[in-house]
């Protein structure tokens, strides 16, 4: 039986968190000092993310995703990699800001990983050392090199747009995508920031994004699956991809696939959930599988509708991205 929630939607998306610390200070989703990091007690083993991840195929799901904090600052994640591809994943990946990507994107692709997303969010390098408070992006470009030459493809770019503080770079971003062949993704910028100094004036809509790009390079849509990004190719042919994720602008909360289980082991069934269930536990006294499975089974027939960020009852979740997972 499939992950159904009582609105219809299949949970076939899983995003794993492997860890909350994370070597960039991004202006939209950690303060300067960082986070206080969990004790590494709490963290979930690879023993015990292989485990769930093999009670999440039972369940039908095929789409897993690493994520952090920065995956990479995780020891030896190739050695979880290569436990997760033993089971057959079908759709292996891994989200990481590629500071760390360079030295490590051959062992990855060797131990069974299928493609990377980067988050990058400047291709200037003053600008990149403002939003991340890290002089990084060399290493970053170094990374992508790597994952394309490791077979790591295709690669993708997720940029995080803030009016005001990159949205200038929209253009550039298609142009280095047409010259490289990479997908950039643009996400519209949304309130999980630690500081919690987010506003909607710093929202930059999707559809704003597209006219940009399309008024220099004009676009013509892509047919796709239920991804929430909608993705667009260039016109003239040429190669690379735009995509756009639109969460706070044009919520795809009726469509929703996703699931995500943080690093501490807690079930969210949505990125704004309020509510998680505490699977770390279920692991470490002793639960079944089928135990496992029946818990994640009642969060997910329990899905509410949507995040509700445009309506007046918004109510921010308690944990910020870098504490959630990507």
């Amino acid at each position: 039986m499939p992950l159904l929630d009582s609105f219809g939607r299949v949970a076939d998306d899983l995003r794993v968190s492997v860890t909350d610390r994370c070597n960039l200070r991004c202006t939209y989703c950690m303060p300067p000092e960082g986070m206080p990091w969990l004790p590494r007690s709490e963290i979930l083993t690879y023993e015990e993310i292989d485990r769930l991840v093999g009670v999440f195929m039972g369940l039908g799901v095929h789409t897993i995703r690493l994520t952090g904090g920065e995956p990479l600052a995780r020891r030896e994640l190739h050695v979880l990699v290569e436990m997760l591809a033993a089971r057959g994943v079908p759709d292996l990946s891994l989200t990481t800001n590629g500071v760390l990507l360079a030295e490590h994107a051959g062992a990855l692709a060797r131990a069974g990983l299928k493609r990377v997303n980067v988050s990058v969010d400047s291709l200037l390098q003053h600008r990149f050392a403002e939003m991340t408070r890290r002089d990084a992006l060399e290493r970053v470009m170094d990374g992508l090199r790597a994952a394309e030459t490791a077979g790591l493809q295709p690669v993708k770019l997720n940029c995080v747009v803030v009016r005001g503080t990159n949205d200038d770079e929209v253009v550039d971003f298609a142009r280095f995508s047409r010259e490289t062949g990479y997908e950039v993704r643009f996400i519209e910028f949304m309130p999980l920031d630690a500081d919690e100094a987010w506003t909607r004036a710093a929202v930059v809509p999707s559809r704003e994004v597209l006219a940009r790009i399309d008024a220099v390079y004009p676009l013509e849509p892509v047919q796709h699956g239920p991804e929430p990004a909608t993705m667009w190719r260039f016109r003239d042919g040429a190669r690379g991809a735009i995509g756009v994720i639109a969460s706070v602008t044009e919520p795809f909360c009726t469509s929703c696939n996703r699931i995500r289980v943080t690093s501490d082991g807690q079930f969210r069934t949505c990125l704004f959930a309020l509510e998680e269930t505490d699977l770390r536990a279920l692991l470490r006294d002793g639960a079944t599988d089928e135990e496992i499975a029946d818990a994640v089974r009642a969060a997910v027939a329990g899905k509410w509708a949507g995040h509700k960020i445009n309506d007046e009852d918004f109510a921010r979740p308690k944990r910020s991205m870098s504490l959630i997972g990507g």
